[in-house]
This record gives C-alpha cells, structure tokens and sequence, in this order.
C-alpha cells in the first residue's frame, strides 16, 4: 500500500491542506560514517558517536548517531517535503521527543507523519496550527525516533475579488 498525497504540491500548501486522518511517508535518507562523525565532532562529542573503535566497548556495541543528528536529518525530510517553510510562522515545537532505536552507520531513514489535529486560531483567524505524531523509521520499518510536532501556519488567502 502506498502513502496517501496531498492534492496540491508543497509550494501551494497552506494550514487548510493539513486535516487529520492520513499518514505521510517521506525518504530514504542515508546515513554514513563519515557524516556520524562529522556532526558528533561538531555538535554531540561522545565517544559512542566520534570513535568507531572505543564505541566497541560502549552500550550500543558500535559507533551510533547522535539523537540530534537523527533529528536533524528527520527534519531536512519534514521540511522538504511536509511542511513548506514559506508558510510556517514560527518554528515547529517538538514535545515528547524520543529516541527509540540506535541508528548506525549505513541505515537508511524515512519518516511517517500522521495529522492528529488542525484548528484555526481565534484570535489570528489568518492562521491555524497542526499537530502531528512523526516518527522516524530505518531500513526494516523500526521505529528509531518518534516526536509530536505543533506547527503555526498560514491560511490560505481569500481568492481576489475581481468586479
């Protein structure tokens, strides 16, 4: 079965595009060794993610990606291909943010995100927020992060009157 699409393209989107029910899937993006180490040196510099070799040892029997790596490719993916940033007000809010599964060098990511709700704002009636459940999912389908995500969007614009 294939994921569901929307009917307008990402650069047409806008808060009305978003309604609950059907669940999007986005990817693969891979992830390497090289950028493991990249970002951990850079960002997250614990030895489970910058030393192949010590990480052996370690709690995950091998080098895995920082949490934060796994969530910034997730929303490279998001916003590729969900959310136009065009329309977003103000960046997302992630909660209950989860880490499930390691993710190593050579897996390959996709994300699956399901609109849980949509409301237009009562006191900024140009915009609505949407909530969805994402979650981040390997090579065999294992969930390996999941988070919920609110994000305030612009409304679609009245059609021109024209006389």
């Amino acid at each position: 079965m294939t994921a569901p699409q929307f009917s307008v393209p990402l650069d047409k989107r806008y808060f009305e595009d978003y309604v609950a029910g059907p669940v999007y899937e986005y990817g693969p993006v891979s992830v390497s060794e090289a950028e493991i180490i990249r970002f951990a040196e850079k960002f997250d510099p614990q030895y489970i993610h910058i030393d192949p070799q010590k990480s052996l040892r370690g709690p995950f029997g091998g080098l895995i990606s920082s949490g934060w790596h796994t969530a910034s490719l997730a929303m490279r993916l998001y916003a590729e291909n969900f959310i136009l940033p065009a329309i977003a007000l103000a960046p997302p809010a992630f909660d209950d943010l989860r880490w499930v599964k390691p993710v190593r060098p050579g897996d390959s990511l996709s994300i699956r995100v399901s609109v849980i709700d949509s409301g237009r704002s009562e006191s900024q009636p140009n915009t609505g927020s949407v909530r969805v459940f994402l979650e981040v999912l390997n090579q065999n389908r294992e969930t390996v992060m999941t988070a919920k995500i609110t994000n305030r969007l612009l409304c679609r614009p009245a059609p021109s009157q024209t006389t």
